[in-house]
């Protein structure tokens, strides 16, 4: 299995900014996404406060979070968005893609979506 990545747009609550848009890793590993600082706030996306996160590697990092309007696919939801550090990878993680009900297909590396989403 590859990787896998989505065009994915983020946008302030109010839609008053212009979107950042963007190829995210899709991460199913990862429970948030994960953007720039300085593209969310360019798109209007300001700090609500601050968490301690685990990274992949397993070390912990204290990082500001907000909530942003995130589409992908065409769906749009609502969810928190973490404030990364320059240069980062933006990453798409499993909560976003819960509340849109996609899943990624192993076999094409692609996001696909469900015919619903579970309510169980």
């Amino acid at each position: 299995m590859g990787l896998t990545y989505a065009d994915v747009e983020i946008r302030d609550l109010d839609q008053k900014h212009p979107a950042f848009s963007g190829r995210f890793l899709v991460d199913t590993g990862a429970v948030e996404c994960v953007v720039n600082a300085d593209d969310l706030r360019d798109a209007g996306v300001m700090p609500e406060g601050r968490k301690q996160y685990e990274l992949a590697d397993g070390s912990l990092r204290e990082m500001d979070y907000g909530f942003a309007r995130i589409k992908v696919r065409g769906a749009e939801t609502v969810s928190e968005v973490v404030f990364a550090p320059a240069k980062s990878e933006p990453i798409l993680g499993v909560v976003v893609m819960e509340l849109l009900g996609l899943v990624v297909d192993p076999r094409t590396n692609t996001l696909k979506k469900l015919a619903a989403v579970s309510l169980k």
